[in-house]
């Protein structure tokens, strides 16, 4: 791996709830490597975008640390995380919410930009316009609004906000979960484009291990707010160590509906975070579950040269 930009080490996020604690993050550590693409995936509720959210301090961490170019932003200023805030970017989940209806685009592109103090009016409206070239919209939607545009374009539009301040690092969190099959592949293909053209460095979140695949160089996978695993994309999918992720990758569909395929049905839904299981979180839904899951939290622990697990079971190797 490269020379981390971020580098993240016992992140933990608590939120209390009608009095009860609920811990969605516990003990988070990883990097993110210059110019590298790094996926988030999991079930809904695994603390996926409480983490997107938490290395930008978009949430506050309620533990851990969080160093971005070596710089700790668990203890920066509001005023010192403000100037911050040009080098890293959030592209949002939903393109229909995440656009005022009320504002142009060209207000909504450059409203970053003046909050910074870039650039006069003209200068600013001129990066917006730039930034709709990059991402294949015409540049006259600056004199438009959301409801005219379509939830692919309008995801588009969320990407060019968020190049307007010529980031080095971007939070997508589910970009195309939102739209149709037959945009997702487009919308995708852009911010690949984008990435490697620009050299960004990205932390992708999404359920969809198809896409994951295809984007990201090395992978993370969570379940109830700890890592199970971490690998190279390509080793993930090839040979997966945790059984969790066998059977995540087990359910992506097949281009062939004739090849043969093991498919792993997890049974009974995520257990509330209110009430983790003891050890092993996974081990409730298990299919190689001990009597000896239930009483230790398994370390992440390098099973391969950069392929870690976090399992008590070494003969699932």
């Amino acid at each position: 791996m490269s020379e981390p930009l971020l580098s993240v080490r016992d992140l933990g996020k608590d939120y209390t709830s009608r009095g009860t604690k609920l811990t969605i993050l516990r003990a988070i550590s990883f990097d993110v490597g210059r110019g590298e693409v790094v996926g988030l995936v999991g079930e809904s509720g695994s603390g996926k975008t409480t983490i997107g959210r938490s290395v930008l301090r978009l949430v506050e961490p309620s533990a851990g640390s969080v160093r971005f170019d070596g710089t700790e932003l668990t203890s920066l200023s509001s005023s010192a995380m403000r100037r911050l805030r040009p080098r890293m970017q959030y592209i949002f989940q939903d393109p229909f919410a995440s656009l005022s209806p009320r504002m142009t685009i060209g207000e909504i592109l450059t409203e970053g930009l003046k909050i910074q103090g870039v650039g006069t009016a003209r200068e600013r409206l001129d990066r917006a316009r730039a930034a709709l070239e990059q991402v294949d919209l015409p540049t006259d939607a600056v004199n438009r609004y959301a409801h005219e545009f379509s939830g692919g374009q309008r995801q588009r539009i969320g990407i060019a906000r968020a190049l307007t301040l010529a980031p080095e690092f971007i939070v997508a969190d589910e970009p195309v979960s939102a739209l149709d099959v037959s945009i997702q592949a487009q919308v995708i293909n852009l911010l690949r484009e984008l990435q490697q053209g620009l050299g960004l460095t990205m932390l992708f979140i999404s359920h969809d291990l198809a896409v994951v695949e295809y984007i990201c160089d090395r992978v993370i996978v969570l379940y109830l707010g700890r890592i199970m695993e971490i690998a190279p994309s390509a080793a993930l999918y090839a040979r997966p160590l945790h059984p969790y992720t066998r059977a995540l990758l087990s359910a992506i569909p097949s281009p062939d509906p004739d090849s043969p395929r093991h498919r792993q049905i997890l049974k009974g839904d995520i257990p509330s975070p209110a009430d983790p299981p003891s050890g092993c979180v996974f081990r409730t839904r298990c299919p190689n579950a001990l009597p000896a899951c239930g009483e230790t939290v398994p370390e992440l622990r390098e099973m391969k040269p950069g392929h870690f697990k976090a399992c008590v079971r070494d003969d699932l190797n």
